[in-house]
């Protein structure tokens, strides 16, 4: 069965079309990907699965029922973890969460059960009756995801959930998306972190300008750029290079400067190394390594959108 099946969605705001007539489904029990960079559409997507917008045309059906006709359904079978973290500082995380919990409808011993059970599993039992303002960035991330879970939805989505913790944090919390989709729920999941997506995502798709342009599993998307090449050059100054000089060398299609090293993606067909390493020469910046590595999931982001995933705003 389909968990999601959005068709002809689109979403307007004055003259901008920020979700322009996607078609995208997710089936039950995958952990799905979606990403794409600043002003892709991705969070306008969210938020009218969430029902916190509405489309201006399409539907969405959420296990092959219409949210539109469905609202209360739609409402009970989300969970949302939320981007900016939506918790209260003055009350206790077990408050947060039965206070979260209770919006759905549960009570008495069910709530409390409930909210024991995901305060739980995030790891934040010994913490219930501590007040979340006090809490580091990282344990503020999982009361946020117990809050969505509490109501035990089937279908979660979780949009930035590691964004500005620690590693052992953010290792918790890929441990608990992985154990949530083996009990059942099924998982959109937002990173800027393209490593966290190629753990954790079953398939993946690519929004840009509001259109969905790519869509598959990893192997699928890699299979997109079969032809082009990745070069890793490390330089003494990765700040000296200018992209746009190299993007006029035939053959190189994308550029991507970090403080580690330069991402050159080129034409496999085009013989062009030597321009390339002549053009580090003349820059007189030392190279350090250069290597040719196989497409990782950044790469097809970076050739299907020219544009940098990492550090974008959602």
């Amino acid at each position: 069965m389909k968990a999601l099946q959005l068709n002809g969605l689109v979403k307007r705001f004055g003259d901008i079309t920020a979700v322009d007539n996607i078609d995208l489904s997710v089936q039950e029990g995958e952990i799905f990907g979606l990403l794409g960079p600043n002003g892709a559409g991705k969070s306008t997507t969210i938020n009218m699965i969430s029902g916190l917008i509405n489309p201006d045309s399409g539907t969405i059906k959420l296990f092959d029922k219409d949210v539109a006709k469905n609202a209360l359904f739609a409402k009970t079978t989300i969970g949302l973890v939320p981007q900016d973290i939506a918790i209260y500082g003055d009350l206790t995380a077990y408050e947060n969460v039965s206070f979260f919990a209770g919006l759905y409808g549960i009570k008495g011993r069910e709530l409390q059960q409930n909210a024991e059970e995901a305060l739980e599993f995030v790891g934040l039992s010994e913490h219930a009756k501590r007040f979340p303002k006090g809490f580091s960035g990282g344990m503020k991330r999982r009361l946020n995801i117990a809050c969505a879970i509490a109501h035990k939805p089937k279908l979660i989505i979780m949009d930035e959930p590691t964004v500005g913790i620690d590693p052992q944090s953010r290792n918790h919390i890929l441990q608990s998306v992985k154990e949530l989709n083996k009990r059942g729920s099924t998982i959109i999941y937002t990173s800027h972190y393209m490593e966290e997506v190629e753990e954790v995502c079953s398939r993946i798709a690519i929004m840009d300008f509001g259109k969905v342009i790519a869509e598959g599993t990893e192997a699928d998307l890699k299979s997109i750029i079969s032809d082009t090449d990745t070069l890793f050059v490390t330089v003494e100054n990765p700040y000296k290079v200018n992209d746009k000089e190299l993007l006029k060398i035939p053959g190189v299609k994308n550029v991507d400067i970090s403080e580690n090293d330069i991402r050159v993606s080129t034409s496999r067909d085009v013989m062009n190394l030597d321009r390339i390493i002549q053009y580090f020469i003349g820059t007189h910046n030392t190279i350090k390594n250069i290597e040719n590595r196989t497409p990782d999931l950044e790469t097809v982001f970076l050739s299907l959108t020219g544009r940098k995933l990492r550090d974008q705003e959602a």
